[in-house]
């Protein structure tokens, strides 16, 4: 599902002006992605949990040039489902 799609699906369901749901959406994945770079969680009962998550430093290769590259340290984003929402997809 695309951003527009989600956009139209809410505005169907909620009987709202596209252009509202719009701005709704963006907002929300604005503030997701401000609060993650602050190294805040974001916690939505019954849905899952957005957070960071470190990787340590590690050795890669470069297959093209066949050297070794160090990949330092580093954070990223990852979603977590909550126990309701996996049972949900289940059955």
């Amino acid at each position: 599902m695309t951003k527009a799609e989600l956009v139209f699906a809410i505005s169907r369901k909620t009987g709202l002006e596209k252009p509202d749901v719009e701005v709704t959406v963006e907002a929300l994945f604005d503030v997701i992605k401000k609060s993650l770079a602050n190294g805040k969680i974001i916690y939505l009962r019954g849905f899952g949990n957005f957070q960071n998550k470190k990787r340590a430093r590690r050795t890669a290769r470069n297959i093209k040039h066949n050297t070794t590259v160090i990949v330092e340290a580093h954070e990223y984003p990852s979603f977590k489902p909550s126990k309701l929402f996996i049972e949900e997809l289940k059955g």
